[in-house]
């Protein structure tokens, strides 16, 4: 009989045991919060950092597993932002965002927010990465943002990363996604066609220069090879009057009385004229 009521004893031990007492296993890039349920400090007030195992009152405490390795969280779609410029002008930024919270600053966190991380990406986060936004694009005209982009998404850094590493959230990377307003990306469409077609007319004219050039050159050759060609024909016609020249000299040179007189005899066919004086034919030298 006793053994029988320890039995019962032992299993009634057990279900309260396991009624009563939690058990958690804190995974490794976290950090376990065990929060005071009950009592005059029950709250935020009485939070405890806890590691590995950890057993727990059900009814008196309650633990949060906290992550502390590298978060993403996109701000698209329905959480996409717009945010104005100096002069009025909207721009859509879709920020995306990887971070992760100082482990000495969890239990910190978690006391002023009592919610896990994606409760506050999508409060503190998402308000501070707004704020950083307007903030800057605040101090932009529309064409100076586009102009100095790279020192404007800089800024949003610089400060965003200012607001999110007071609250002990560390950016590892950042991007804005900014999208240009309509009107805007029209005119820049109209900017890149007007150069676009200023390069084509530029290229067009390179042709047409190097064509002319091409041409000036051919023409300039031309009238070289006409020159060169009148000149040595020139030179040919003197050297031919020349030659011409001498020949006759030579000929003239070569011309006697007697050889006349005697060209004549060997033409003659021994008649002389029947009337008027007769001529001498031959004279004597």
């Amino acid at each position: 009989m006793k053994s029988r009521l320890t039995q019962i004893g032992i299993g009634v031990f057990v279900v309260l045991f396991f009624v009563f007492v939690g058990c958690e296993r804190i995974d490794a890039g976290h950090v376990g919060i065990k929060v005071k349920l009950s009592g005059t400090d029950k709250g935020v007030q009485d939070v405890t950092e806890v590691t590995g195992w950890c057993f727990y009152n059900r009814f008196g405490y309650s633990i949060t597993e906290f992550a502390t390795y590298v978060q993403h969280k996109e701000y698209i779609g329905d959480e996409a932002f717009i945010v104005n410029s100096k002069d009025g002008s909207e721009f859509h930024v879709s920020p995306i965002i990887n971070y992760f919270v100082k482990t000495d600053k969890v239990v910190s966190i978690f006391k002023k927010y009592r919610v896990g991380l994606d409760k506050i990406e999508q409060g503190f986060i998402k308000t501070a990465v707004y704020d950083a936004f307007r903030m800057a694009t605040n101090r932009y005209t529309a064409d100076s943002l586009i102009s100095n982009r790279e020192l404007f998404e800089s800024k949003v850094r610089q400060i965003l990363e200012k607001q999110l590493g007071d609250e002990g959230f560390v950016i590892q990377q950042f991007t804005s996604n900014l999208i240009y307003p309509p009107t805007f990306k029209d005119a820049i469409n109209a900017k890149n066609a007007s150069v676009q077609k200023a390069l084509q007319i530029e290229n067009e004219v390179k042709q047409a220069e190097a064509s002319s050039r091409k041409l000036i050159v051919q023409t300039e050759a031309a009238a070289k090879v006409r020159i060169l060609n009148a000149d040595a024909y020139a030179e040919a016609t003197v050297k031919e009057a020349k030659a011409d020249a001498e020949s006759n000299k030579l000929r003239q040179s070569s011309i006697s009385p007697l050889l006349v007189q005697w060209q004549m005899a060997q033409t003659w066919d021994g008649k002389l004229p029947v009337y008027g004086q007769v001529p001498t034919l031959f004279k004597s030298f």
